[in-house]
């Protein structure tokens, strides 16, 4: 007797099988924004008004901090910050500002255990990236502290890499990069004290230095404010040998907001 073979797959199962359960899924937790709460046509997205509040990072921006002009002033631009101050790692881009939804999509994954809301995140990351997730050879997280990670459950820059790896098909070394000092939180902190802070913080686990050497790393957070982490990170990956380090986040805080 031959042998019967069975297809699954995930798309005919939510069309199949699974459509009278997501049906009454959708009855029980209706769709709503991700933003207000308010009811919308699918789940993990946002309301017109939610959506047109949001301020997304476009060009023209610096090429190295990303941080938005006000005006285009021609291609290859630098900041004043860029160039006073050069930050160790090549690039940053981030998708959207800071504040208002933006903010709250941050700290509902970051607090209250969110975590349906990094898919669509992510996705957004993707796009702000400027083609550094395509160009790279692997995606890191900027890990927690063993306690912190117990006492969260999670590491919410760890559930955006993820889903940007699930997006890309990228490699995602979640375990290269340790965070093996218990720092205190960065928030209400002021610039001088958030690098003291991260000060010697990170470190490559043992025999992992090969996933970095001559490597092109996007280095994965969920906020950037004044930089102190990354930067913290960035340099023990350029020391492990890391040939590019681009930071991705998927909001970012400027001096008004901060």
């Amino acid at each position: 007797m031959g042998t019967i073979k069975f297809e699954f797959t995930i798309s005919g199962w939510r069309t199949g099988v699974a459509r009278p359960w997501l049906a009454l899924a959708d009855l029980l937790y209706p769709p709503s924004c991700a933003g207000c709460g308010i009811s919308t046509g699918t789940h993990r997205s946002l309301c017109p008004a939610c959506w047109s509040s949001i301020r997304f990072i476009e060009r023209p921006y610096c090429e190295v901090l990303g941080s938005p002009f006000s005006h285009d002033l021609g291609s290859g631009i630098l900041s004043a910050g860029a160039i006073a101050e050069p930050p160790p790692f090549d690039r940053l881009r981030s998708a959207a500002i800071h504040d208002g939804v933006v903010r709250d999509l941050v700290h509902g994954l970051k607090y209250r255990d969110r975590t349906d809301l990094a898919p669509m995140m992510a996705a957004w990351m993707l796009r702000a990236s400027d083609g550094a997730v395509g160009r790279c050879d692997a995606l890191i997280p900027v890990p927690l502290h063993r306690v912190r990670l117990f006492s969260r459950k999670y590491n919410q820059a760890a559930e955006l890499a993820r889903h940007l790896s699930l997006l890309t098909g990228k490699p995602l070394l979640a375990s290269t990069l340790l965070r093996v000092k218990r720092t205190t939180q960065q928030v209400g902190l002021g610039a001088r004290a958030r690098q003291d802070n991260v000060r010697g913080a990170f470190a490559i686990a043992s025999s992992r230095d090969n996933d970095i050497f001559g490597r092109r790393i996007v280095l994965i957070d969920d906020v950037y404010t004044t930089g102190a982490t990354v930067a913290s990170a960035t340099r023990v990956l350029k020391r492990a040998g890391a040939a590019d380090v681009t930071v991705l986040t998927f909001a970012r805080a400027l001096a008004e907001t901060i």
